[in-house]
């Protein structure tokens, strides 16, 4: 099936390196980031699952859960993430599914077969506390994710939820934002007394509210 932003992530139930989760259940109220990893032991991979361990506070802070996932059981997952340990400097500190029936990989349209029948490409989905899918990106199996990148998304995320915004180009936490173009003037004057720059009628610019 194909995932389209806005849809119910999927449910399921499946084994994971720390026990056999529910997901909708396991994410409860908080957002998600569900990576998938096209096969144990390969390099790029094991560099993403040593860089997302080390910045999972980052993650943490931000309410987020993160769950990784490839076509290999649990117990392939388990030795793999020993040298993870050994030559990421940070053990696994999140579930990895094992997903040797390939469930979840079809749930979430992770199999590209013009890529390979067998292994899933680098999807990315982070899910909202209201279990819809916020944003899905794949990379080809040969190209490491950016996962500052995923932090900062989900800080734009997690701010325009909250405030009737949008964040331009590049935008980081703390800069300006842009008022959202479904947002009158008027309506704009209640919501941001504080006021903001108009830089064309449609482009309306303001400091980043708290």
């Amino acid at each position: 099936m194909t995932v389209r932003l806005g849809d119910t992530a999927p449910d399921f139930t499946a084994a994971t390196t720390q026990g056999t989760i529910n997901f909708h259940e396991w994410l409860g109220e908080s957002w998600g980031v569900l990576f998938s990893h096209p096969k144990d032991f390969t390099p790029v991979c094991t560099t993403e699952l040593g860089y997302v361990a080390r910045i999972k506070p980052e993650f943490d802070k931000r309410n987020v859960k993160v769950i990784g996932l490839s076509v290999d059981p649990v117990d392939s997952h388990e030795k793999w993430e020993a040298d993870i340990a050994e030559t990421q400097g940070t053990p696994v500190n999140f579930p990895m599914i094992g997903d040797a029936d390939k469930n979840v990989s079809n749930l979430y349209d992770m199999i590209h077969p013009n890529a390979s029948d067998t292994m899933t490409v680098r999807s990315v989905f982070i899910i909202g506390p209201d279990k819809k899918i916020k944003l899905s990106i794949t990379y080809p199996a040969s190209t490491g994710r950016n996962f500052d990148e995923i932090l900062r998304v989900i800080d734009s995320l997690q701010l325009t939820a909250k405030f009737k915004v949008a964040t331009p180009a590049n935008w980081t936490d703390g800069q300006d934002v842009i008022i959202g173009a479904a947002v009158s003037d008027d309506e704009a004057k209640t919501l941001f007394p504080q006021g903001w720059k108009t830089v064309k009628p449609y482009l309306r610019v303001l400091p980043q509210p708290k």
